[in-house]
């Protein structure tokens, strides 16, 4: 690992956290960590289009809980390496990704949390390594044989989706996103949640992040990874202790995919959030972080 000096740029001042380059999987990627380092260890996982700053309302939280708190860009995100092939994004990859991150911490399992593309990856390491997960903890993304199933019989969800096939288009989505700075990406985070969720200067952010060299390219090449390889879990059950956390005003995922999901847990136990949005651990953060901070305890 390679320790960078100093808190990340453009981190806010009173949190807590170090930038911290990690390779796993053929991959360096960049994290922010915090937390007694011998503390238990939470991992957290953003969506599209965010980056690690998504989480920067749970790190203290956790932190003061005693919880050692590592939060990657995952791989071709922000200031993670960048794999130029579309095949290098699928979800298999991303999920060893997640393991080697938790093999470079050297401990034995993590509490897994992830919003949104980042949940899809969580609940395929819970699928396929649930020996590396103590706890498994999903925002806005249901069980991959839900989405998948869902997608198949209800067209109201495939019209909800259909940014997906947008991105499938080869340089035309990056062209139209970048255009007028970034104005369709912040358009659309804007209208999917509740007002004053996003401040400006949260913008900023996001726009530098989105401008890395390659970056966007890179985040598409998720989506169009999962539309060739069609990925389907080796188990259908996950085994694991799981919360499921939903916004019930998602605009792009229908609210019943999250009981559903539920129920494809042995262990499993739902906290549907009804005025919140696809976004509900920034419109929501105390909420959310106290809800796994008690999860984790129990």
């Amino acid at each position: 690992m390679n320790v960078e000096s100093g808190t990340p740029e453009g981190f806010p001042a009173q949190e807590p956290g170090e930038s911290v380059y990690v390779e796993t999987n053929g991959v360096r990627l960049h994290t922010v960590q915090a937390g007694p380092e011998d503390g238990p260890l939470v991992v957290l996982l953003h969506g599209f289009p965010e980056f690690w700053y998504s989480w920067h309302d749970q790190l203290r939280p956790l932190t003061n809980a005693g919880y050692r708190v590592v939060v990657p860009d995952q791989r071709g995100y922000n200031l993670s390496d960048k794999p130029k092939s579309i095949g290098a994004y699928d979800l298999d990859t991303l999920a060893r990704d997640v393991v080697g991150l938790i093999d470079e911490t050297e401990a034995e399992k993590a509490y897994l949390v992830g919003h949104d593309w980042g949940a899809m990856v969580a609940w395929w390491v819970a699928l396929h390594y649930p020996d590396r997960v103590e706890k498994l903890c999903t925002i806005n993304v249901p069980h991959p044989h839900v989405l998948g199933r869902s997608l198949r019989r209800h067209w109201d969800q495939k019209l909800r989706s259909w940014y997906v096939v947008f991105f499938q288009l080869p340089l035309l989505p990056e062209l139209v996103s970048r255009f007028h700075g970034w104005d369709m990406l912040v358009r659309t985070m804007r209208r999917t949640s509740l007002p004053g969720t996003f401040t400006v200067a949260d913008f900023e952010r996001y726009r530098e992040a989105w401008g890395q060299p390659g970056a966007f390219r890179s985040m598409l090449n998720w989506y169009r990874a999962m539309v060739r390889s069609r990925p389907r879990p080796k188990e259908m059950r996950v085994t694991v202790p799981t919360l499921v956390v939903w916004g019930a005003r998602d605009k792009f995922l229908r609210k019943s995919m999250a009981r559903e999901s539920v129920n494809l847990c042995d262990d499993g136990r739902l906290m549907l959030c009804e005025d919140a949005t696809h976004w509900v651990h920034h419109e929501e953060p105390v909420r959310v972080s106290d809800a796994l901070v008690e999860f984790f305890d129990e």
